[in-house]
Formats: structure tokens, sequence, C-alpha cells
């Protein structure tokens, strides 16, 4: 319908999208000491969603956040009363703003939510155990003008991953490594 009105429309794939249910950013599992799945949290990730993104001006929100826009045609989850998703500008997930309205912070669990696990020992005490922080949103995709090729669009959603860097020094460059640390505190107080 928006592409007959003249809006520029493409739909969107996210693989591993999260459904985050209580909105906390996050896809939560319990567990209990024995391992036990405990079924307390709504919230689960899906293989794939689909949504379409629109190119809208935001006077509303502001210049910033001009461009593509989300637009869910099947939300699962009410959004002031009704179920609706969108317009939430794409720029405003990428940056993490999840305080504007039109359901910002949903589509930023959507591509962004670190999936964690806890284990519950009581009704007043857990303990989070194992953090996902790149499980969700990979390969956010759209199909290319003109061909059936897939384009990546995932830096539209988030910024790249943080890749963890290992190495190895021995235990004596470790200890000097401490010894200079104590010097600069010594030098600086």
């Amino acid at each position: 319908v928006l592409r007959c009105l003249g809006i520029p429309t493409r739909v969107i794939t996210n693989f591993n999208s999260a459904h985050d249910k209580n909105l906390n950013l996050s896809i939560d599992k319990y567990i209990d000491v024995s391992g036990n799945n405990l079924h307390l949290s709504e919230d689960s990730v899906w293989n794939f969603h689909v949504w379409n993104e629109s190119w809208f001006i935001r006077r509303d929100l502001g210049s910033f956040y001009d461009g593509w826009q989300v637009l869910d045609a099947t939300p699962q989850e009410k959004s002031k009363g009704i179920y609706q998703c969108g317009p939430a500008s794409t720029r405003a997930i990428k940056e993490g703003d999840v305080n504007l309205d039109y359901d910002s912070p949903f589509v930023f669990a959507a591509v962004n939510a670190d999936c964690v696990t806890w284990i519950r020992y009581s009704k007043k005490r857990k303990e989070r155990v194992y953090s996902d922080t790149r499980k969700i949103g990979k390969c956010i995709s759209t199909k290319a003008v003109g061909t059936n090729s897939r384009v990546d669009i995932t830096a539209n959603y988030k910024y790249p991953e943080v890749k963890e860097i290992s190495f190895k020094i021995s235990y004596s460059q470790y200890k000097n490594s401490l010894m200079d640390d104590r010097k600069i505190l010594v030098t600086a107080v």
C-alpha cells in the first residue's frame, strides 16, 4: 500500500530475532541449580522475523531520525493498547534510543538483545551465569533492487560486534606489568 502511495518501502528479514515480551531488552532464561528449565519467562528467539521499512521524514522526532522506519504488519505485542509496531526509526534503533515512542525498545531488542541465563535459587535470589551478546540480529537483510540477491543491512540497525582479542603473556611479564601499574599509581599520588 505504501509503495502505491509513492513511499519507498522494502521488506526486511532479521535472523535470530528476539521477542522480548517484558521489554527489559534481554532474552532471559531461568534454570534451577540442577540445570532444569524453569519456564519463568515468555521471552523467545525466533529463527527469523520479517517486517517492512519505509522512508519517512520525522518532524515529530527531529531530522536526526529521518530515513528508514520499521513498520511491522504482524505485531505480536500490544503497543499503547492495540496490536501495532512502528514507525520506529532505524537510526534510533542503531543508536540505542529506546526511550522514543513507536516501539523503538521492542525493535531494538529484536535485533540487539542479550541472551541471559539465570540460576534461580529462590524467589528472591538469582544469579546470572551466562550472557551471549552476539546471538541476536544476524544477517538483517533486504532484497537487492533489480535482482534476487540479498543485501545485508545489519549495519543500519547495529554497530559491529566487538571482537575479543586473546593474547598470551608469561607470568613474569604479567607480574612486571602490575609493578608498572603500581609505579604509575604511586607517582600519581
